[in-house]
C-alpha cells in the first residue's frame, strides 16, 4: 500500500519561491475550478526531491473567522493528501504550486476533492512532455 502522508519537503516555504510564482509573468499554470484557484510554475533550482511543493492559502478577506479559515485549510490539506498521488509528472520535473481558496464561504469536502482532482488532472495534462511528431 502506498503511503499517504505529507511531508515537510512537500511544502513550500520558500519566501523566493513564493515571490517568483506570484510575480508579474512567473507562472507556467494558471486555472480556476471554483473553489479553489491553482497558480503553478516550473522549478528547477529546487533541491527537495519532492515533485510537487504546494502551499495553500485562505484569504481572510473572504473568510472572515479563523475557524472557518482553519476548517477549509485542512479539507484542502486532506484532498490533496488523498488525490496528488493519482497523477503523475514527467521524472525530473520539480512544480510549485499555490492553492487559493476563492469562496467567500466554507464548502463541504467533496467540493473542494472535485475541484483540487480537476486541478491536479489538467496540470499533469500541462506539464506533461509533447509527443515527437505531434502539433497542435
Amino acid at each position: 500500500m502506498k503511503s499517504l502522508g505529507l511531508y515537510k519537503k512537500e511544502k513550500l516555504c520558500s519566501t523566493r519561491a513564493i515571490e517568483l510564482l506570484f510575480a508579474t509573468g512567473g507562472a507556467d499554470f494558471t486555472r480556476l475550478h471554483y473553489p479553489l484557484r491553482a497558480v503553478a510554475r516550473r522549478d528547477s533550482v529546487r533541491r527537495s526531491d519532492a515533485p510537487v511543493a504546494f502551499l495553500i492559502s485562505v484569504p481572510k478577506k473572504r473568510l472572515r473567522h479563523a475557524v472557518e479559515r482553519v476548517l477549509m485549510r485542512r479539507r484542502i490539506r486532506e484532498a490533496y493528501r488523498l488525490n496528488h498521488r493519482n497523477y503523475s509528472l514527467p521524472d525530473g520535473i520539480r512544480i510549485d504550486l499555490a492553492l487559493i481558496y476563492v469562496a467567500d464561504k466554507p464548502l463541504p469536502y467533496p467540493v473542494v476533492e472535485n475541484a483540487l482532482a480537476r486541478i491536479l488532472k489538467s496540470m499533469s495534462a500541462h506539464f506533461k512532455p509533447e509527443e515527437p511528431g505531434t502539433e497542435q
